[in-house]
């Protein structure tokens, strides 16, 4: 009897996730004919064609999003968010709450699907490896802000298992003192149904599909993101923003500091 049980729930959940996977690649196909029209809309358009793809990828995937805090008014300008990096979901998480054009490694580009999506809706790339890109992305992302649109990047540098942070770095904070922008911290936090930290959702030392098959395989993951208060850059230095975006992340994910690493100009942010 118990065999014929798992028999059943194991084809059921199998089916489920050929489902899923269905649907999740319609939707991705549908969100690549969106984004041929993207950059021809205005950012009104532009935010809410990008909002609505993310919450509609989310529940497919089931994955449930709750915020706290306040994200910045759709009319503060400019505005640069900095959040910790766990996984390729939490680009998807904050567009749901707060659209904004990402800083991601170059390598992202050659993502199946997900790299010509991201190409299509405006990412800023850059070359990790080059550290005369640091000056050039600065500039891409300074006059990101200075038309309007939000650039949210990881200071991290790479993704983490959500159990402890790593160290911010400052290189690409530059722009926000530049334009003088609100510095908006967000703490990014994934849990299974039992309310442990996820074990699915980081991308560490795995691929895009391999993470997708583990995602695909939970009934459902929570993600929950923490507005703090925004920084003012003005009259503070990068480092001091990197800081004050660190300190602030790990005390909303109760987590703590980083130890101190000393700046390279080659610690640049992943995805």
């Amino acid at each position: 009897m118990h065999n014929n049980n798992d028999m059943k729930n194991e084809i059921n959940s199998r089916l489920t996730q050929v489902f899923r996977s269905v649907r999740l690649l319609l939707h991705i196909i549908s969100g690549l004919i969106q984004s041929a029209a993207y950059p021809h809309l205005g950012q009104p358009a532009q935010r809410r064609m990008a909002q609505k793809w993310s919450a509609r990828l989310l529940a497919i995937l089931c994955i449930r999003l709750r915020y706290h805090g306040t994200p910045p008014p759709m009319e503060a300008r400019p505005v640069m968010l900095a959040a910790n990096h766990v996984s390729w979901l939490d680009v998807y998480s904050l567009i749901t709450v707060c659209p904004a054009r990402f800083v991601a490694k170059a390598e992202i580009r050659g993502w199946p699907l997900f790299g010509w999506l991201s190409r299509n809706v405006g990412t800023l790339f850059i070359e990790r490896t080059k550290r005369r890109d640091t000056a050039r992305i600065n500039e891409d992302i300074a006059d990101a802000l200075k038309i309007g649109d939000r650039v949210a990047l990881f200071p991290e540098g790479t993704t983490g298992d959500g159990n402890a942070l790593r160290h911010f770095h400052a290189s690409l904070l530059q722009s926000a003192i530049t334009v003088s922008a609100r510095l908006y911290p967000v703490a990014i936090r994934y849990t299974g149904m039992s309310g442990e930290i996820s074990k699915a959702a980081p991308l560490v030392n795995i691929s895009l599909l391999e993470s997708l098959r583990r995602v695909l395989r939970q009934p459902r993951i929570d993600v929950e993101l923490i507005f703090a208060d925004p920084i003012d850059s003005s009259g503070k230095n990068r480092r001091e923003l990197a800081r004050g975006a660190e300190q602030a992340i790990a005390s909303a994910l109760s987590l703590p500091l980083p130890h101190k690493t000393p700046e390279k100009p080659s610690d640049l942010p992943d995805e």
